[in-house]
């Protein structure tokens, strides 16, 4: 099996996301780490993310209703959605950002 690159999302389709983290821990770290590299592999630089430290910012967490962190906000495109956790899981990402999942296709023999 070969993986195939997926598509890009339609053109004009820009991401707005903001990660909301709890100070420089290893859980935070984890989780800017997996969202800038499914960002770069899937949406191809049509994105702005902000990452919100909701110590230094407790007003944006309850302004966005952030309960646990790190939690991930899909501003847009709507409809906003929220992924909480350190975005391991890649499916469940894709799924929140509402992109399918990795093409993968067999090769003939």
């Amino acid at each position: 099996m070969s993986e195939k690159t997926p598509p890009a999302p339609a053109k004009g389709t820009h991401y707005v996301l903001r990660l909301f983290i709890t100070g420089t821990t290893s859980r935070s770290s984890r989780a800017i780490a997996n969202l800038r590299r499914v960002c770069e592999e899937r949406l191809h630089g049509e994105y702005d993310l902000e990452v919100v430290d909701i110590y230094q910012h407790p007003e944006a967490a309850q302004r966005y209703q952030i309960v646990a962190a790190p939690t991930l906000v899909k501003m847009l495109p709507l409809p906003l959605r929220r992924i909480i956790g350190d975005l391991a899981n890649e499916e469940r990402v894709l799924a929140g950002l509402d992109l399918s999942p990795k093409a993968t296709v067999a090769i003939a023999k």
